[in-house]
């Protein structure tokens, strides 16, 4: 069973049930864009998510992405201990037939702030648990892009490659809301 409607409209509803924990998500916006970046700095992430198959990242083509591609949707907590290191956990999922959490992971993460447009590219690395089909333990790398409106709020776009042990490799995307605490 895929994300089923009903499922979306649940995360949908928990996802702005809690944006009122991100402080000043009000479009008020913030002067200073050097602080917009920070260290110890601790935010909360809410995504969507899709996934293929190894077979379609060889040999990607629109029916193939159309007939391959499962949804999700999850949720992440991350922490910098500098304005450009830090770690994160995330867990997401596409279907809730066997495990509410199909995926857990905790990554390394290093980011870019590119001075003062909002913009900041990240690269990160690690391992977690998988499971749901199977439950394998997995590597995985990935890069994304975040672009912060306020010094609380922003959007954040990634893909990472994923490793797991004794099952095929597959890729993920994530699209999300990222608030600052």
């Amino acid at each position: 069973m895929y994300l089923t409607p009903l499922l979306a409209r649940r995360l949908g509803a928990l996802a702005l049930a809690l944006i009122p924990l991100c402080p000043a998500v009000v479009a008020q916006g913030y002067s200073d864009q050097s602080e917009l970046y920070g260290a110890t700095e601790t935010s909360l992430d809410l995504f969507g998510s899709a996934a293929v198959g190894q077979q379609t990242l060889d040999h990607i083509t629109g029916l193939k992405l159309n007939r391959d591609f499962r949804l999700g949707a999850g949720a992440g907590l991350n922490y910098f201990f500098t304005r450009n290191l830090g770690v994160a956990a995330d867990a997401y999922t596409e279907n809730i037939a066997h495990s509410f959490i199909d995926s857990a992971s905790m990554n390394f993460i290093g980011r870019l702030p590119l001075g003062h447009s909002g913009f900041s590219p990240y690269l990160y690395g690690g391992f977690g648990r998988q499971f749901d089909a199977s439950e394998v333990w997995f590597g995985q790398a990935g890069a994304g892009i975040e672009y912060r409106f306020s010094h609380q709020f922003g959007v954040f776009l990634d893909a990472r490659y994923v490793i797991p042990d004794g099952t095929a490799n597959y890729g993920l995307g994530r699209l999300g809301f990222r608030c600052r605490f």
